[in-house]
């Protein structure tokens, strides 16, 4: 039953581990695959936090539902962060559990765990099964919370009697969950009235210096397009969060890229000045609106698109809003703009913004004998121009990463933003590849994230993917070294690990991977990257950068972006004092 739903819900790869308590589920997917000829993997990675990463980077490179399946205890709990991860980035993922039988629940069982009370805290929704005869309803209904109104991970919990079960498959129907569905009707039905729409655009007419404020929201919404046809054909430029990097094509003349904590200083100058604020999928968090006060400061008026209502006037107090289907307001409201015959000449502010990305522009030592981090990242830009699937880890690469690679599309950059979690970079990768056989998969991590799942170095090359694993290696905690020295007087406790011993290289030769090389010289990294990228199948490249190389421009945290730290190569509007923030806002 649990096995032909997921069939039904369209389900092509599932990601696990087996235990005890979820064998019956194990061997339904072995006897389907036996009878349908193997048209639902199941992916076995080297630990289930890897099998709830991989399933995230699936869904989000497909914008479907991801699916991991795992044991009891343990199994489960090895699921929190994937599942917390997912939750805290809006990524929709079905995750199924095994749990001791009914009759042994809250006995402390072997390998038992109260997965409702702890994965309640972090999911979407868990529903622990206990009658069987609603299994089939229960497993087709998670789908459904799963990718309806803001998407999120739900977690079925499923004793191993309810999966020994016997009965009618019905073929049909879901749980009744009446609050939850006129909820998500609330939101179809929320479309904008041209009252709305008359205030919206009588705003905009007033603005000299509009600017869109693109979030996750956008790309998990797949209103990408609509966004792009609003910014084109009203001549708006956006910048984006770190979720949202490729709902607009970010070499485009309108994209003023990357906002926030480390985004481009040109994007944060034009946030400064701006006098029209249009939020759309976003949130204001803590790293984008340091300072809200502070923030978008010059804007007169605000407007904030969301699907999630709760989002509206959280941080920022705004002054028009629409909660529902965003691809359906942008669309509504670009149809209404041409209707009205809506026109505004904004060159002067489109050549000031153009100044801003000059003047502004990111750079770092070029003349530096060591190997910089941006240089590398530069040259693969130049052989995949916007076109690869790129994921990271976190930290000091997932920042560079982020500020110097191209994006033509959405759901090419695949990153654990609102959670930052160490080891997401690799697993993730595997998934997206089962997303997208045909297209290039680069995960881009650092040492010291790399270490959190380097077991699956070897899923890779068990299932023979074709996955790019680049290492920038600066022998330690680089994001943590950079906060250290600017706001802890250098002291780098327990974050400089140049005294280790892993060979990288080695660890993935041992792993299967028939192209493994150091990168060490400056001048070999033109000819070496290429090699990297152009090797057919998978390949491994360490390169050892610059060990002092930092993140810039940079925000400190609960400041303002005219407080911004642009470094030595980014120019700065003025001098900046660096301050030591409050410790209770910086992480």
């Amino acid at each position: 039953m649990v096995v032909q739903v997921l069939a039904d819900e369209g389900v092509n790869t599932i990601f696990g581990y087996s235990g005890g308590a979820i064998l019956p589920i194990y061997d339904a997917v072995f006897r389907y695959n036996a009878e349908h000829g193997a048209s639902m993997p199941l992916i076995v990675p080297a630990n289930e936090q890897g099998a709830g990463f991989m399933a995230a980077g699936f869904a989000r490179a497909s914008g479907r539902v991801g699916v991991a399946v795992v044991t009891s205890g343990p199994g489960a709990t090895n699921m929190v962060t994937p599942v917390r991860d997912c939750m805290a980035d809006s990524v929709a993922v079905v995750v199924i559990c095994g749990q001791v039988a009914t009759t042994s629940i809250g006995t402390d069982a072997f390998q038992e765990a109260p997965v409702p009370s702890i994965m309640g805290a972090v999911a979407k929704h868990v529903f622990l099964i206990t009658d069987p005869a609603k299994l089939e309803a229960t497993v087709r209904t998670a789908f459904e919370i799963a990718r309806t109104g803001r998407p999120g991970p739900v977690v079925l919990d499923i004793p191993k009697d309810v999966q020994n079960w016997k009965g009618v498959f019905h073929g049909s129907g879901r749980l009744p969950v009446p609050g939850y569905r006129q909820r998500m009707n609330r939101l179809g039905a929320n479309k904008l009235p041209d009252g709305a729409c008359a205030d919206f655009f009588d705003a905009l007419g007033k603005s000299n210096r509009p600017l869109i404020y693109a979030g996750g929201g956008v790309i998990n919404g797949n209103a990408s397009y609509a966004l792009r046809e609003f910014s084109k054909t009203f001549q708006i430029p956006v910048v984006t969060t770190l979720m949202g990097i490729g709902a607009v094509d970010t070499t485009d003349r309108l994209s003023m890229r990357m906002l926030g904590m480390h985004g481009a200083a040109f994007a944060n100058y034009a946030v400064d000045d701006c006098d029209c604020l249009l939020a759309i999928g976003a949130r204001f968090d803590d790293r984008v609106a340091g300072n809200p006060a502070k923030f978008a400061g010059g804007a007169k008026f605000i407007a904030h698109f969301d699907i999630d209502g709760s989002e509206i006037n959280k941080v920022k107090r705004i002054d028009w809003s629409h909660v529902g289907l965003v691809p359906d307001a942008l669309l509504a409201l670009l149809d209404y703009g041409k209707t009205k015959g809506f026109k505004r000449d904004w060159s002067e502010w489109h050549r000031h913004c153009d100044a801003l990305r000059t003047t502004y522009a990111m750079n770092f030592d070029r003349a530096s004998d060591l190997i910089q981090p941006y240089y590398v990242i530069e040259e693969i830009n130049r052989l995949t121009r916007g076109e690869a699937i790129i994921t990271t880890g976190v930290g000091q690469h997932q920042m560079w990463a982020a500020q110097y690679f191209d994006f033509c599309s959405p759901r090419l950059w695949l990153t654990s933003g609102s959670m930052g979690t160490m080891g997401f970079g690799l697993p993730a990768a595997v998934g997206a590849q089962f997303a997208h056989r045909e297209r290039l998969v680069i995960d881009i991590d650092g040492d010291a994230s790399i270490r959190m799942n380097i077991g699956e170095l070897e899923t890779v090359t068990t299932y023979d993917l074709p996955v790019k694993v680049i290492v920038l290696n600066n022998c330690g905690d680089g994001m943590v070294k950079q906060w250290q020295k600017l706001f802890f007087k250098g002291r780098l406790s327990a974050s400089d690990k140049s005294l280790h011993t892993k060979d990288f290289v080695k660890a993935a030769l041992a792993d299967g991977f028939k192209y493994a090389t150091r990168l060490d010289r400056k001048a070999d990294v033109p000819r070496v990257v290429e090699e990297f990228i152009r090797f057919k199948g998978s390949s491994f490249l360490e390169v050892m950068i610059d060990p002092d190389a930092g993140v810039y421009p940079m925000v400190g945290p609960g400041q303002a972006y005219d407080e911004m730290i642009t470094g030595e190569h980014i120019p700065s509007r003025k001098p900046v004092v660096i301050k030591t923030p409050d410790a209770s806002k910086m992480f």
